[in-house]
């Protein structure tokens, strides 16, 4: 499930793979260079690497990293509420719209209802894009034109969820920038209508977080977490890439549940986010397995 994060941290590449397989411990200087190369937020690495000796086992690190998600948090389950609501919030090409098919498969899977809003009315193509994956996965939509009123969007949905019963409600939002400030107005207003629409709506709202751009989306968490509340996290685009270490920065910058990841473009490529597996992947990468 995490193989993609034994690869940015892994030791053994190329010709190094043939003469180290396994190794028991690690010096402060390669731990550091790894977690350079993986994305790692660089306070964090020197704050890891001043509680560590100067030479690692894999006990030692395993604390020293698992100890970045011992954080409270209020996580939100879709139990005992139909429909449950969610809102998707996020940036332009964080993968957003794949994201909500994804999410939209993973409650399909588990015998659930969906049906998605298209409130994303700013593009044209984000609308076309959500309405062909609702038809692929053989879903209900509420969509409309670009430009139309994006409230209006998401109070249809949720009266229309309400009266065929439908479990999931996923909501696209407009991939805008956090520094817009009449489009985070936009967004406030969608949540007051989900609300009016039904009372606690919508009972999550998760932030879609592109996991190669580093500590800029730390900035737009915290900025979409002042203007709506965010509730939750995905991460995306780790597949691929040697920046598996963003989710440690995120994670010790945000505080925040970090519900799943996006691993690949395909409806099945979600997984559900656990810290000591991620953790253990780490360790798998620098140390071998075990």
């Amino acid at each position: 499930m995490f193989g993609f994060i034994k690869k940015a941290f892994g030791i053994n590449r190329e010709e190094e793979a043939k003469k180290v397989i396994k190794r028991s411990k690690i010096s402060k200087d390669e731990l550091e260079d790894l977690l350079l190369e993986a994305d790692v937020n660089y306070e964090l690495i020197e704050e890891l690497l001043e509680e560590l000796p100067d030479s690692i086992n894999r006990v030692q690190l395993y604390n020293s990293l698992i100890s970045v998600f011992d954080y409270k948090a209020n996580w939100i389950e879709p139990e005992n509420q139909k429909p449950f609501v969610e809102m998707i919030i996020g940036v332009n090409g964080a993968g957003k719209t794949t994201t909500i098919a994804k999410l939209a498969n993973l409650y399909l899977e588990q015998n659930r209802s969906v049906m998605l809003g298209a409130a994303d009315t700013f593009r044209a193509a984000a609308i076309e894009q959500l309405s062909r994956w609702a038809k692929q996965l053989n879903i209900p939509i509420v969509a409309t034109k670009q430009g139309h009123d994006p409230s209006a969007v998401v109070f249809d949905t949720i009266k229309s969820a309400l009266a065929k019963n439908i479990d999931n409600v996923i909501i696209d939002t407009a991939g805008r920038l956090h520094t817009q400030k009449n489009l985070a107005s936009e967004l406030e207003k969608m949540v007051r209508i989900a609300n009016r629409a039904l009372d606690g709506a919508p009972h999550r709202k998760l932030l879609v977080l592109d996991g190669t751009q580093g500590s800029s989306t730390i900035n737009q968490a915290k900025a979409f977490n002042e203007i709506v509340g965010v509730d939750g996290i995905i991460i995306t685009k780790l597949d691929g890439t040697a920046k598996g270490g963003a989710i440690l920065s995120i994670a010790k910058a945000l505080k925040m549940p970090i519900y799943y990841m996006g691993v690949g473009e395909k409806p099945k490529d979600l997984v559900r986010f656990n810290a000591t597996e991620y953790v253990n992947s780490i360790l798998d990468g620098i140390f071998g397995e075990k």
